[in-house]
């Protein structure tokens, strides 16, 4: 799927990648292809504009929410979309991992977008090293030495049934945040997905 997905890319109105991961894994099998000119690549946060800039996409090709958006989301990033044009008979490719958020294709769709999810990535739980399950080991001894740092509600529920209640955690996006409530991680502080504002939220653990 995603050597057609590069195949007809240059068809394409708009490509959006849910993460950095995403970025990654698509740019994988580019297989020597170049990023149409004319083609808008839509992502939520930093880490994954940084990767496409970092994969060729020209920065002035990447929308994203705007740099003072409450939280980094589909909702902010629908907001910068919706501004650019009328979505009525693009074509929209979604590049994700298995499973994930609806809400953007939705509004796409309902736009009058042919939007086409295209699988990149499997989500899957931990399979831990050695040095991996001593580490886990030593959070639980001593929760207090140690903060997880969430960017994906996925990745708080693969942890769930690790016994890590009463965890400090940090999480990018209020709704990460209530997963990680939920999952028994306590306290949860709200972070945007950038260096400094996870370091404020340290601060205040």
């Amino acid at each position: 799927p995603v050597r057609a997905a590069w195949a007809v890319l240059d068809r394409v109105d708009l490509a959006v990648f849910v993460s950095p991961n995403a970025v990654e894994q698509f740019f994988a099998h580019a297989g020597g292809a170049r990023w149409p000119a004319q083609l808008l690549a839509a992502c939520v946060g930093p880490g994954s504009a940084q990767a496409l800039v970092a994969h060729g996409v020209p920065a002035a090709a990447v929308v994203q929410p705007a740099a003072q958006a409450a939280s980094l989301d589909s909702e902010h990033l629908w907001e910068q979309l919706s501004e650019r044009r009328n979505w009525a008979g693009a074509r929209v490719l979604l590049l994700r991992g298995d499973g994930g958020r609806d809400w953007l294709a939705e509004r796409l769709a309902e736009c009058g977008a042919q939007v086409e999810a295209v699988t990149v990535y499997h989500r899957a739980g931990p399979c831990f090293s050695v040095a991996e399950q001593a580490l886990l080991d030593a959070v639980r001894a001593e929760p207090a030495a140690f903060v997880w740092l969430f960017s994906s509600a996925e990745a708080v529920g693969h942890l769930r049934s690790l016994g890590l209640s009463g965890q400090r955690a940090i999480a990018t996006h209020p709704r990460i945040g209530e997963a990680a409530s939920a999952a028994g991680f306590e306290p949860v502080v709200l972070a945007r997905p950038d260096p400094e504002a996870v370091t404020q939220a340290l601060k205040r653990l």
